[in-house]
């Protein structure tokens, strides 16, 4: 990947959600959480299943976690730690994006690692 791209516009993404997005095979995760945009590679650390239970659900009831499908681990979304589960203490792949002109942006130097 060597050039930037819009994943989604900002407007398509609840105060507290997520979009799942496909870039060059992999599968992405954009979420906003109190006003701030996000993006993890969307993969658990532990069984490396994709996060999200129904399509772009990435939250626990309460919204205050992403939670992952398989076995419930729990991740701060701002940073994308595992809190609780069988990866605690491991991190979700942090992608980087910015928001220009209502949409949210790949950045260019995502490598897909």
């Amino acid at each position: 990947m060597s050039e930037s791209r819009a994943l989604c516009r900002l407007d398509e993404l609840e105060a507290t959600g997520g979009r799942s997005v496909e870039v060059d095979g992999r599968p992405l995760m954009v979420i906003r959480h109190q006003e701030q945009v996000h993006a993890y590679l969307n993969q658990c650390p532990h069984q490396h299943v994709e996060l999200n239970w129904q399509p772009d659900r990435f939250f626990d009831p309460d919204g205050l976690y992403l939670q992952c499908s398989l076995h419930g681990a729990l991740f701060r979304p701002e940073s994308g730690v595992c809190i609780f589960g069988p990866c605690a203490g491991q991190s979700l792949t942090p992608v980087p994006v910015e928001i220009r002109e209502g949409q949210v942006w790949l950045q260019a130097d995502f490598t897909g690692t």
